[in-house]
């Protein structure tokens, strides 16, 4: 029986939609309960088009994080994921939310360089020669779980944040899909 996955996204959907792409296509054995995003974002009229349900647990609409945070895990909770996907979502979930459900997360970076949320730029400005991306388990630190994948790039002199990020965007998608065949092959297990 298909995994059942649930995707957390803010912004444009591309990682989104390659996950989508990948299950639509047959590429990846998982069925998509629900695309889940913190604002209201491109990423929802995404899921809608490709026929996924969706649901925006607006931060703004919450006095504080806590309420927010224990909103997004009822809702969360309500389509039975078997794990939970982090895809541009950006929001650090609270420790409870982790504890509660297997998630992971793509990073613009190799953890564990560069971890937080301008790991590009801490790249260049580091004069680092190589950088990459990673997915992980999501734990209660910041991008400080347990690496699954990852798949390096190189930095190529002249790269702006805009130019590098682009370029590891293509294998952050990519290896997102190959990682949750991955994982859904053995049984989604830490």
């Amino acid at each position: 029986m298909a995994k059942k996955i649930l995707l957390l996204a803010s912004g444009g959907g591309t990682l989104a939609e390659s996950v989508i792409d990948a299950v639509i296509s047959k590429e990846l054995d998982c069925q998509i309960v629900a695309v889940i995003s913190d604002r209201p974002a491109p990423v929802l009229e995404l899921a809608q088009r490709k026929g996924c349900p969706s649901a925006l647990v607006n931060f703004s609409d919450y006095s504080d994080r806590e309420t927010w945070s224990e909103e997004l895990e009822k809702v969360v909770e309500s389509y039975s994921p078997d794990l939970v996907v982090s895809v541009g979502f950006m929001r650090i979930l609270s420790s409870h939310f982790v504890d509660r459900f297997p998630i992971i997360n793509t990073h613009p970076a190799l953890l564990p360089l560069f971890p937080g949320a301008h790991a590009v730029r801490d790249a260049l400005a580091s004069g680092a020669t190589e950088t990459g991306t990673t997915v992980h388990w999501v734990d209660a630190g910041v991008d400080t779980g347990k690496v699954i994948s990852q798949v390096k790039v190189a930095v190529i002199p002249g790269d702006t944040e805009e130019s590098l990020h682009e370029r590891i965007k293509i294998q952050e998608r990519i290896l997102i899909v190959e990682t949750l065949k991955t994982l859904a092959q053995s049984g989604l297990e830490k």
